[in-house]
């Protein structure tokens, strides 16, 4: 079976979902699930839907032609996606090594709807994990005598990857406004708090020295506005007064890894719509 996905995001409108669902069943289309939000607030509808392109009586081509003509009357934006596609993944990370090899071991264990194509680090602790796994890493430190020329190194490796997105798995470097334009909706962190709470660094001391019962972790896809990028995915682990800052961290990173895994996994399958700052999940 080959899946096609279609993701639709405009204004509100009388017979919407009628309206997408009998076009696709004139093109023969059959629809293997199907999901849509009604922000009522801002009175827009956003929509997504699989369907098996083996069904269809037309190409992919012919389909997005026709379908142009109904976005057009209902001032969609919208986009097809060919769920075969394996979305190329490029890792950002530095010392911290949890999230890089949890999600080195879903790639090789094919738990992702993507392929690992390389690993970028300024710091050189990733580089046997990546060895193991036969991926290949890159290290560029940054160093502030040099940080401009350090960067567009690092740019131009980006480049050569030619990513479909990009994982910041603990990447402690903030990413210049180009690259975070560039690669708008395409750059995904996992930041070790529950946001907007404790931005910056070291939230598990600040966390600890509050004495917070919960903790957190936060996936977001990545804004000139440090830690303010829309929210894919979060999750929370409860703790208590006993907890010292080092079990709060160690307890924080088994959070991070799934957090970061879910966020990741649903921009795989295209399952997040963007609008303003904030995000639809159809989880």
């Amino acid at each position: 079976m080959s899946i096609c996905r279609l993701l639709i995001s405009c204004p509100d409108a009388h017979g919407l979902v009628a309206k997408v669902s009998q076009f696709i069943f004139e093109q023969g289309g059959n629809i293997k699930e199907a999901h849509h939000h009604l922000d009522d607030d801002n009175k827009l509808f956003f929509m997504r839907i699989e369907i098996d392109s083996m069904t269809l009586n037309c190409s992919i081509d012919e389909f997005q032609k026709n379908f142009q003509k109904v976005a057009k009357t209902y001032q969609m934006s919208w986009r097809l996606s060919d769920a075969s596609y394996q979305k190329r993944i490029l890792i950002m990370g530095s010392k911290a090594t949890h999230c890089v090899a949890d999600l080195m071991h879903r790639d090789h264990e094919q738990e992702l709807d993507g392929k690992i194509i390389g690993v970028l680090s300024n710091h050189n602790h990733l580089s046997k994990i990546a060895k193991w796994y036969e991926v290949p890493s890159v290290h560029i430190p940054v160093n502030q005598e040099t940080k401009d020329d350090d960067l567009a190194k690092i740019s131009n490796e980006i480049e050569k990857f030619n990513p479909d997105v990009i994982v910041l798995a603990r990447y402690m470097q903030i990413i210049p406004e180009e690259l975070c334009d560039k690669y708008r909706e395409k750059i995904i962190n996992i930041h070790h708090s529950f946001l907007p709470s404790f931005i910056g660094a070291d939230p598990y001391q600040k966390a600890s020295d509050r004495g917070v019962k919960l903790i957190g972790a936060t996936c977001h896809y990545v804004t000139s506005n440090l830690d303010e990028g829309p929210i894919i995915e979060q999750d929370v682990i409860r703790v208590d007064h006993a907890d010292s800052r080092e079990d709060m961290k160690k307890m924080g990173q088994d959070v991070e890894k799934i957090t970061l895994a879910k966020g990741l996994q649903y921009h795989l399958q295209d399952r997040v719509i963007v609008f303003n700052n904030k995000t639809i999940v159809f989880n």
